[in-house]
């Protein structure tokens, strides 16, 4: 073999290494954009990240995940997806209400989108259908506008002797008007007064408490909404504070010290998120998968509580509950 043939024999087999290396494919990365702040999402992100693994892609050892958080700041949202679509990532997670998956909608109409919404994503011009999304999102509905005439109907029962109800909505959520509609209606159903209270700032949600007590209302209904999310504990020393019984969208909000808690598993909502994700990581169409809505609603009662408030969980309701915190 002549000299050179060698040298190029040599230069061959030390470039192979690289360029398989080169054909690789990179590490997929998820973009989680969320509208509130990571510690009160931390239970949640824990069940995507758990259906992520059931797919078979586990954080950092052959998946990353891009975490972009608006902490409540709504405006902030359109700049997050940019930063995501620019960065390529090869699905986007939208959590935390329809406003962040418009924003992701709104930024890239090419990589796929989930989300996780509690409004009507047909509705609300996420999908074509639930059974056919068409495009380039799919996702979770967990019912939040749907479930707030059962809620009122449970406080009602709860607490009878209260002929004015409160209810606390953020203004600036698109499920507000839907909200405050269902809840007027489920009120004049049960004889009861309604008064709306309006917050979507923290000093708000201290003046609203101040109304209900002028008002004096006799019990609390706090819409599902992901900026009171981000301000459970807030809540619910208010309403310890003030003594009056309120009724919650989530468990965590129960678990944190709140009195009774009526909807969807939230972690089981993200664990699908995170199903879904991993699915169109190993090829699934968005357009293909089917907007997923619970069948399954957990009533959750904390005694401890109710104690506390003097008051006597009245054996119907209790019978009804999925849980009881003692």
């Amino acid at each position: 073999m002549r000299r050179r043939d060698l040298i190029l024999g040599l230069g061959g087999a030390f470039a192979a290494p690289f360029v398989a290396r080169a054909q690789q494919k990179a590490m997929p990365v998820v973009g989680f954009l969320s509208a509130i702040s990571p510690e009160p999402l931390a239970p949640f992100v824990a069940g995507f990240r758990e259906g992520l693994s059931e797919t078979g892609y586990v954080e950092g050892r052959n998946v990353a995940i891009e975490y972009r958080w608006a902490e409540g700041h709504y405006e902030r949202l359109p700049a997050l997806a940019a930063d995501l679509v620019g960065r390529k990532v090869d699905v986007i997670a939208s959590t935390g209400g329809v406003t962040p998956a418009r924003a992701a909608k709104s930024a890239t109409s090419t990589i796929p989108i989930v989300f996780v919404t509690g409004g009507d994503p047909v509705g609300d011009g996420l999908v074509a259908s639930l059974a056919r999304p068409g495009g380039n999102l799919t996702g979770v509905s967990f019912l939040i506008v749907e479930l707030e005439r059962k809620r009122i109907e449970l406080l009602s029962e709860l607490v009878p002797q209260a002929m004015v109800i409160a209810l606390l909505v953020n203004p600036n959520s698109p499920n507000a008007e839907p909200v405050i509609r269902d809840v007027q209606e489920a009120a004049r159903a049960k004889g009861v007064q309604l008064h709306v209270l309006k917050a979507g700032t923290e000093s708000e949600i201290d003046g609203a408490f101040a109304s209900l007590v002028q008002q004096h209302a006799g019990a609390l209904l706090v819409a599902g909404d992901p900026f009171f999310e981000s301000r459970r504990q807030q809540l619910i020393a208010l309403a310890s504070r003030h003594a009056v019984p309120a009724i919650y969208s989530e468990r965590e909000f129960t678990a944190a010290g709140g009195l009774i808690s009526y909807g969807t598993s939230r972690t089981a909502a993200y664990r699908q998120v995170g199903v879904y994700a991993g699915k169109i990581l190993n090829g699934a169409k968005p357009a293909d998968l089917p907007v997923q809505q619970p069948t399954k609603f957990e009533l959750v009662i904390n005694l401890k509580t109710a104690k506390a408030l003097g008051l006597e969980i009245p054996p119907t309701v209790l019978a009804l509950a999925d849980e009881v915190i003692e």
